[in-house]
């Protein structure tokens, strides 16, 4: 529940801080004091959505600290857990800063955190039941969600499993869908992969092949100069038969060696006269093994040729080199397994399809007996409640509208809609046509004394719920938020006397300007006779009589008689 709320700069409050205790606290004053304000507040600190509008003029900031005790093991403290933030006390403190410049700095526990954390933090703390309900009571689209609320755990686990399918349907749906669209180009790339797959699959290309060729052609195309040179060079070498250029150096080198024995330079001018004698004698050998292979295949220099074509216009397709082939052509070997795969997996997509359809009718099924039957049971606890808040001749319904066969939602194969029948003989009509603001008022709460026993919210705030009832029917929300305030502490915000005195606890929210004509906003906690008084003011109004008095004494005593029943 929430134990105490700081304010700072915000909207007309400068500072103001409220300590709350269990059961119903009732908070009073003139329009315009503040109170929706303080829940305004409450709603910022549990997520609600922020605005620098809210920030007090001349203020920077506006900051809101709220401290809540939370029950052990409870949704709280599963939801701070999956957070990672601390809570050993049994306690949480949110924290949130709102600056000019549109920043909001959100801490739970101290710990930062972004305002979707704190929303979902802070919907398991607190929930706020002013006009936003009514609205989304109006809205037939919301009304599952009520439903499927009341039904609770046996539902949920049924819905996961329609929805885990639901969404398996939309991903088959969307994939059968892009390939019968796509079909045409699906068939024109699978055919240009295969033919760019067999063209270069065909070549049987080698890296480094390329070069080898290019230099067995070179050596082709220059065979008459090649063989020329080499005759040449032998001939110079070897000299002929009177001659020898191999055997005079030979000759230099044996009249060397019969001296070098006598002088370090003698023996220096040997070792090189050898080194030229034998290298000679290396490069006559390598040129003669040159001649003797060196022939000339005109055959063998076209399919040179034919082959260098093919590897240069493979390279123009598909790569700069052979290696670039090579790896275009593992990709589109993939690319082409998958797209027969995919093609070969064709009617296994509508296969699934199927499948899918028959549980998704299977599981909707399912989720509409569970609907139906706890449809029934709401009706039963509504129409109970709403006799307590003397609607006894309303009839409350909840109708199922089948989606088209084999038409899904994320929420099942039916829409839900509430209908009711404030008199008898009228006809049943939407909710949302046909109910006044009072009855809303009434429904959203008979709605809520269910609800409030499964949520396990630990602080509920009623937003001015009495606004168009009075009398009796006042009495009745009143002993009715009273009930809802035993399992949960409840809030409310009231300009009804009847609801003021069924409250534990009542504070007088009162606004003042002050020497700097600033309009601020204060907060007492009223008991006694102050409170009998408040009371008599918001029976009386402007005037507070003998009389009031005595009726504001006499709501407080019929409000204990109540409360102790």
């Amino acid at each position: 529940m929430l134990k105490e709320i700081s304010i700072k700069d915000f909207a007309i409050i400068d500072q103001l801080s409220i300590n709350f205790e269990s059961g119903m606290t009732a908070l009073t004053g003139e329009t315009g004091a503040g109170k929706s304000i303080i829940i305004d507040a409450v709603g910022l600190l549990a997520g609600g959505r922020g605005s620098q509008h809210f920030i007090r003029t001349g203020a920077n900031k506006s900051v809101l600290q709220g401290l809540f005790d939370i029950p052990k093991g409870g949704t709280t403290a599963a939801k701070l857990d999956e957070f990672g933030i601390d809570h050993d006390d049994d306690s949480v403190i949110l924290q949130r800063e709102l600056f000019k410049n549109g920043r909001n700095i959100c801490r739970v526990n101290g710990m930062l955190v972004n305002t979707s954390t704190l929303k979902k933090i802070g919907e398991t703390l607190v929930d706020i039941y002013g006009q936003n309900e009514h609205q989304t009571l109006m809205q037939s689209d919301k009304h599952i969600f009520l439903l499927d609320e009341f039904i609770g755990t046996k539902l949920k686990d049924v819905l996961s499993q329609y929805q885990d399918q639901y969404d398996l349907y939309l991903k088959l749906k969307k994939q059968l869908a892009n390939k019968n669209q796509n079909e045409k180009e699906w068939a024109q790339r699978l055919d240009m992969l295969q033919y760019q797959v067999n063209e270069i699959e065909n070549e049987d290309l080698v890296d480094g092949e390329e070069e080898q060729l290019v230099a067995e052609r070179d050596r082709l195309n220059n065979f008459q100069t090649i063989n020329q040179n080499l005759n040449s060079a032998l001939a110079n070498i070897e000299g002929d038969d009177n001659i020898s250029p191999i055997d005079m150096i030979g000759d230099a080198m044996s009249s060397i060696e019969d001296i070098e024995r006598l002088d370090d330079e003698f023996k220096s001018i040997s070792e090189n006269i050898k080194s030229a004698f034998y290298m000679l004698q290396d490069a006559s050998k390598e040129i003669s093994n040159q001649m003797d292979s060196l022939e000339f295949d005109p055959n063998r220099l076209e399919e040179v040729e034919a082959r260098l074509s093919t590897i240069y216009e493979l390279k123009h397709k598909y790569g700069d080199s052979i290696q670039q082939i090579l790896k275009y052509y593992e990709k589109i070997s993939v690319e082409l397994h998958d797209m027969k795969a995919e093609e070969n997996s064709g009617t296994d997509l509508e296969t699934q399809l199927a499948d899918c359809i028959t549980k998704l009718n299977q599981l909707g099924k399912k989720l509409s007996e569970i609907r139906h039957h706890g449809a029934d049971k709401l009706k039963e606890k509504i129409q109970q409640q709403l006799a307590d808040l003397y609607m006894d001749k309303t009839e409350f319904e909840v109708r199922f509208t089948d989606l088209p066969k084999d038409k899904f939602s994320k929420n099942g194969i039916e829409t839900v809609e509430f209908y009711i029948r404030t008199n008898p003989g009228e006809a049943m009509q939407p909710l949302a046509k046909i109910a006044s603001g009072g009855e809303l008022s009434r429904i959203m709460l008979a709605l809520k004394t269910i609800f409030s026993k499964l949520q396990g919210v630990t602080s509920i705030i009623f937003d001015e719920v009495d606004t168009g009832v009075s009398g009796r029917v006042a009495q009745a929300i009143a002993e009715k938020i009273h009930h809802i305030s035993i399992k949960s502490q409840a809030l409310c915000i009231t300009h009804l006397p009847q609801v003021a005195a069924m409250a534990d606890h009542q504070y007088y929210i009162s606004k003042h300007v002050d020497s700097d004509n600033r309009t601020e906003t204060s907060v007492q906690l009223i008991n006694g006779q102050a409170r009998v008084e408040e009371l008599a003011r918001m029976l009386a109004g402007t005037t507070v009589t003998k009389l009031a008095v005595e009726h504001a004494e006499e709501l407080l005593k019929l409000a204990d008689d109540e409360k102790a029943k």
